[in-house]
Order: C-alpha cells, then structure tokens, then sequence
C-alpha cells in the first residue's frame, strides 16, 4: 500500500493543500488546526444581530479561517480538492461530539447551507452535505439523536465569495427557502445549521430566517472555521444556552 500511494505521487505530485507540503493531502501540522474543541464565534459576525431582542444565534466553529486553513477550504470549494472532503468530516464529527448538551433534548435536525445551482454543478454537488452529515455522525456517537436534512434551497444569487457584509445580506435576501414538500419535515423540530465558514452571518442568519418560517426552532450553528473580525475577539467557553424560543 505504501509504495503504491508512493507511486501515485509520482505520476501525479500532491501537496497539502494547506502548507503545501510535499506528497501528502492534508499535512498533521494542518490537520491540528481543526482538531481542537469547538468554541463560540458568533460575536464575529455582525450580520446575525436582530431587532427582536433574541441576540445572535450560537455559533461554533474550529479555527480561523486564516492561513493554511483559509487556503485549504478555497482549495476544497473552488480548486477541486476533494480529497479535503474526508479530513475536514473527520474533524467535525469529532467536534460535534463535544458541543455543549443543552441543545435540546428532542432528535435534531442538522441542516446545511445550500450552494448556487451554479455552485453545484461546478463542484458536484453541495459540499457542505458531507459536513453536515459528519456533525450528525459526531452527535449519535454520542448518544444524542440527530439526521441530516437537506431542506433548504437557493433560488437565486451568486456566490458570497468577496461581497462584504451588506452585499452578502442582499445577496441573499429572499432567495433562500424551505419548499413546501419539506415543510412537514421541519416544522416543530430543532435545527443545527452547518455551514464551511462563518464571516459576517449573513448566510446563517438566512438560514434560520428560512427555516423559522417554515416552523423550525434553530438553536445554533456549527462551521468548519471563522472568519476574524477587525480587532481580536475573546475566544468564549461552550457554555450554556439561554432558549430564545
């Protein structure tokens, strides 16, 4: 085995699509900046503030998305390294599995944020399905009930690479839904938004504006990594939640 994966990166070099190291994926450098404990982020993204006094939605995420690891996501969503699928999953699932119990007691549904039609047909697919499907692993491993449920739809809009925070708000104003086929499915029930990168909110707090009109209590959100506001910002603990419903 090991001198036919030796073989193979002769006839085609890989780097960690990270640190670009040589002949390896995702280097163990690399692969330790996600394998960390969840932490809170949501102070970060201005864009999952609202009016009606519930404050911003919990967010949990892995790291910065900085560096090797702002690198080897861009590589993931946008270059064709899928081969990034299986250690970023590995990493959530593992997470997922010390995310704070005070979630709920009822089965949860974890939800992904949706891509473009565009997005999808240039990537194979929603890439953020193999994420989601990782968090609901890390969960029943656990002992805690959960399902993946790829309920929403994106209508309309480009990609939310490069827009500021505004720009990503119209972006997606209006464009993102649950389809009436899946409402039943969500109706009632307590929803976990997944998404790769959190950096103003704009796509989260869509998700859970959608999801809450089609009856769903959204109790939080997990990413792969966070984008850092302009000045640092306090890592905060797990915690508890305060219920907002």
């Amino acid at each position: 085995m090991t001198f036919a994966r030796e073989l193979v990166g002769l006839l085609l070099p890989v780097g960690c699509a990270g640190c670009g190291a040589d002949d390896v994926a995702w280097c163990p450098g690399c692969a330790r900046r996600l394998a960390g404990g969840p932490w809170r982020c949501e102070d970060r993204a201005p864009r999952l503030d609202r009016m009606d006094g519930t404050g911003p939605l919990p967010v949990w995420t892995l790291a910065d998305c900085t560096g090797d690891v702002r690198r080897a996501i861009i590589a993931w969503k946008d270059r064709g390294r899928l081969d990034l699928t299986r250690p970023f999953a590995f990493a959530l699932a593992r997470a997922a599995g010390a995310l704070p119990p005070d979630l709920g007691t009822d089965p949860l549904l974890v939800v992904p944020s949706p891509s473009t039609a565009a997005a999808r047909r240039r990537r194979g697919g929603n890439l953020v399905d193999s994420l989601a499907d990782a968090v609901v692993d890390g969960l029943v491993r656990t002992g805690r009930p959960a399902a993946a449920a790829p309920v929403l739809v994106r209508s309309r809009g480009r990609d939310q690479v490069g827009l500021g925070a505004r720009a990503r708000s119209r972006n997606l104003a209006g464009h993102l839904r649950v389809p009436d086929r899946h409402t039943d499915r969500v109706a009632g029930r307590h929803v976990l938004v997944v998404d790769d990168v959190l950096t103003t909110g704009a796509t989260v707090a869509a998700c859970r504006s959608a999801l809450e009109r089609a009856g769903a209590q959204v109790v939080g959100a997990v990413t792969l990594a966070s984008t850092p506001g302009p000045a640092p910002v306090p890592r905060l603990p797990p915690g508890r939640i305060v219920s907002t419903g």
